[in-house]
C-alpha cells in the first residue's frame, strides 16, 4: 500500500542506519530514500533522523515513531502473507464443520484421500451436532445433515438425499404391541431428537394419507449415535437417518417401524457464509468432497444422489 510505503522506507533507514544502506535493501535509489523521509518529517512536523556526513542516528521522535509502527507493519505483512496464501487452490487452513455421527463414520476416509490429493492445506475440523450459525462460527463451510433450508441469507450445495426411518430393537415390541399406524405410536417410547429438548414431530406418508405424530420428551437428545444406541439397547423407537441404522437393520438388532409409511428425507449439504464468490480453498474442498462421495459410492451410502 502506497500509505505504509514511507513508514517502510524510514523503518529501512532506522534499521541500516543509513539512507543508501536502505536504498540497496529497498531498491530504490538514495535519492528517493531521501525525498520520501524529507516528506515523511514535513508532513509529521517532526525530525526523524540526525544526519551527519559519517552516520544517521534516531531523534527521540524518530524512535517513538519506529516503536509505535514497527509492530503494525509487521501485522500487516503477515495478514497480506496470510490473505495470498487463502487465495491459493492448493495451500492454507481450512475450517469445516461438520456432524457428529457423519463425520466419525465419513470424515476420516474424506480427510485421508484430501490430505494425499492436497497435503499443503491443513485441516481444522470440529464435529458437533449442533446447528451451526455460519456466521457466527468460526469456519470457513459446513457439512450439514438436515432438513431442506430456509435461511436464504447463506448459500447451500445440496449433494444428496439422506433417507430415514423408524427403528426399534425386536426386543421392545415383547414388552410393548408393535405399531400397525403411525397413530399407535406410544409418544412414552418414542424417543426425540431435538437440540432444545422439545418433544419431535414425525410426518409419515403412504401415497395421498398423512399422519403427523409427536414423539415424547421421556428421552430427548441432540446426537442421533444416542438415540440409535438406545433403541438398539430396546428403550424406544427413534427416527433416523438410513446411515446410521442399515447395520443395524441388516444384522437384526434393530427392525423398521411401520416400513410401509415413509419420512421425509434429510439434505446433505455443504453450507457457507454469504461468499460473494466462493475462495479457493473453499473450492476446492468443495468440489474434492462431493467428487470423493460420488467415486466411493459415499452418496449411494448416505442415500440417492439429489
Amino acid at each position: 500500500m502506497d500509505e505504509l510505503r514511507p513508514i517502510r522506507i524510514f523503518l529501512a533507514v532506522a534499521d541500516q542506519l543509513s539512507f543508501s544502506g536502505a536504498a540497496r535493501v529497498l531498491n530504490l535509489t538514495p535519492a528517493t530514500v531521501t525525498r520520501t523521509i524529507a516528506t515523511l518529517e514535513g508532513d509529521l512536523g517532526a525530525q526523524l533522523l540526525l544526519r551527519t556526513t559519517r552516520a544517521v542516528s534516531l531523534t527521540a521522535d524518530g524512535a517513538a515513531i519506529a516503536a509505535r509502527y514497527r509492530p503494525i507493519l509487521e501485522e500487516f505483512d503477515a495478514a497480506r502473507v496470510e490473505i495470498s496464501a487463502s487465495r491459493r487452490p492448493d495451500k492454507g487452513r481450512l475450517r469445516i464443520n461438520a456432524p457428529l455421527s457423519l463425520g466419525l463414520r465419513l470424515m476420516p476416509q474424506v480427510v485421508e484421500a484430501f490430505r494425499l490429493a492436497y497435503p499443503a492445506i491443513e485441516l481444522d475440523l470440529h464435529l458437533t451436532d449442533a446447528f451451526v450459525d455460519i456466521m457466527e462460527a468460526d469456519c470457513d463451510l459446513a457439512i450439514r445433515v438436515s432438513g431442506p433450508p430456509s435461511d436464504v441469507s447463506t448459500i447451500w450445495r445440496k449433494l444428496c438425499e439422506v433417507p430415514r426411518h423408524a427403528v426399534a430393537a425386536p426386543a421392545l415390541f415383547e414388552r410393548v404391541p408393535e405399531p400397525i399406524r403411525p397413530e399407535d405410536i406410544d409418544p412414552a417410547i418414542a424417543l426425540s431428537y431435538s437440540e432444545t429438548g422439545a418433544a419431535e414431530t414425525w410426518t409419515f406418508t403412504k401415497g395421498a394419507a398423512k399422519r403427523v405424530v409427536t414423539a415424547g420428551t421421556g428421552v430427548v437428545s441432540n446426537n442421533g449415535d444416542l438415540l440409535y444406541g438406545l433403541a438398539r439397547a430396546g428403550v424406544g423407537i427413534t427416527v433416523l437417518p438410513d446411515f446410521l441404522v442399515e447395520p443395524g437393520v441388516a444384522s437384526g438388532e434393530v427392525q423398521r417401524v411401520l416400513p410401509d409409511w415413509d419420512l421425509p428425507a434429510l439434505w446433505l449439504t455443504l453450507y457457507y457464509p454469504p461468499y460473494v464468490a466462493l475462495p479457493p480453498l473453499v473450492a476446492t474442498f468443495s468440489t474434492f468432497f462431493e467428487d470423493y462421495l460420488r467415486q466411493t459410492n459415499g452418496l449411494t451410502f448416505l442415500g440417492p444422489s439429489a
